[in-house]
């Protein structure tokens, strides 16, 4: 009788095998996603990237890495760009920063193609991909924006397009200005955190990314609004469409002024950076006051307000303006936003955690930490080795690292060899 089944069952397994196999390797995954914007014109407008560093980098490496001017990126975070040798001030690795990006309209969609990567020996595309630029790309994405062919034939030196992800969304979220930045989930990431830490709900997180529901996976791009400081400067001038997020800076008219977001309003207030050296007139004609400089005079209507206003950047020229208004009361002194000393370490335990939004420098031990940062100093390899009402369209951004059918797969195997082997 066992000699009789015996040849009847092998076959019958055999069979079906492939069969369990065919199933689980074709089985649907869940892969990350990227929220796009669709657009149909060829402006662009300021955008932001949430990074964290692979490895300890200078200023001016990291702002290398994503073409921009090292002066935009401090700014953007709040550090002080009057640092002794700022630009030579070295980042430490798992710090999370804020990438200042223009956001253009290419072939249908919002993204940035302005970062350029040149390969280095050992670089494959998942490793540029997955670590230098911490998922804010797939490689697949690379590979298509370079038509590569064969991915793991990279010649050294070989310049590379990064597309990288950016939504623009007319700069409003519920009609009032904002920014957007593009935030990679982190494994321990909710969206109700994530909607916490920058000062927005789940339901406007969901609306802008066009979610169905609050779930979301590691790896995941989302945009996220964070509240603004819109300028209104004419079409001609150079900073046209400057908008500063909140609890920041930004550096414009080459490098002579300085514009500031909050914290006790969202007014665009602008006044002469420090670093201006060699810089046009910034007096208000027909006025004794300068760029930023604001005067006040009670009276039994209320209070005289008198301030010299930053109009942009036009020919090469600082273009000033006078505003004199009545208010009901004179207003204080003006806030700005804290600047903080660049970071040297980050806190270990909010390494997965999303940054946190503008907020006062902390102090620790005698030194200033940056806000969302993370882990003590770690020593890596050599950089580059080893809308109003509208909303988004999620999309696939990159294929998990390691596939479960591989594993699902081994396990049917290991099944199939306890099966067989008393029967032989």
């Amino acid at each position: 009788m066992v000699n009789l089944k015996m040849p009847n069952l092998k076959p019958t397994f055999i069979l079906f095998f492939p069969f369990f196999i065919s199933i689980f390797n074709n089985a649907p995954f869940v892969s990350p996603k990227s929220t796009i914007e669709p657009c149909s014109n060829s402006d662009s407008c300021n955008a932001l990237l949430g990074y964290t560093l692979y490895t300890d980098l200078k200023v001016s490496e990291l702002a290398s890495l994503f073409q921009i001017d090292p002066i935009a990126l401090l700014t953007a975070n709040s550090i002080d760009i009057s640092y002794p040798d700022v630009e030579n001030h070295i980042l430490p690795s798992q710090l999370f920063v804020k990438i200042p990006i223009s956001c253009s309209c290419v072939d249908g969609i919002r993204k940035s193609v302005s970062t350029r990567y040149k390969t280095r020996p050992s670089d494959t595309l998942s490793n540029i991909a997955d670590t230098i630029y911490s998922g804010l790309v797939s490689a697949d994405q690379i590979r298509e924006a370079n038509s590569i062919t064969d991915p793991s034939v990279l010649d050294v030196g070989q310049n590379l397009v990064v597309p990288l992800p950016c939504t623009c969304f007319n700069n409003t979220d519920n009609s009032l200005p904002a920014i957007y930045l593009s935030y990679v989930v982190k494994p321990v990431d909710t969206l109700a955190g994530i909607a916490a830490e920058y000062s927005t709900t789940v339901t406007d997180l969901m609306n802008v990314n066009a979610m169905g529901g609050t779930s979301i996976t590691p790896g995941d791009i989302l945009a996220v609004p964070l509240p603004a400081c819109a300028s209104a400067f004419p079409k001609f001038s150079s900073d046209f469409g400057l908008i500063v997020p909140n609890g920041s800076y930004a550096i414009t008219a080459g490098h002579c002024v300085q514009c500031s977001c909050g914290p006790g309003n969202l007014n665009l207030y602008c006044m002469p950076a420090s670093l201006a050296v060699s810089c046009s007139s910034m007096q208000c004609r027909n006025s004794n006051l300068m760029l930023g400089n604001v005067t006040t005079q009670q009276s039994s209507a209320g209070c005289n307000v008198t301030s010299c206003n930053y109009g942009g950047f036009v020919n090469g020229s600082i273009a000033t303006w006078l505003s004199t208004s009545l208010q009901p009361r004179c207003p204080g002194s003006q806030q700005i936003p804290p600047l903080m000393a660049p970071p040297t370490t980050v806190a270990r335990e909010s390494i997965f955690a999303p940054a946190p939004a503008p907020g006062p420098a902390q102090l620790a031990g005698g030194s200033r930490t940056f806000p969302g940062s993370s882990l003590g100093p770690i020593s890596g390899s050599l950089p580059g080795l080893a809308p109003t009402s509208s909303s988004g369209i999620a999309s696939d951004a990159s294929p998990l690292t390691i596939p479960l059918a591989a594993y699902l797969t081994a396990f049917v195997l290991v099944l199939f060899v306890n099966f067989m082997v008393p029967m032989l």
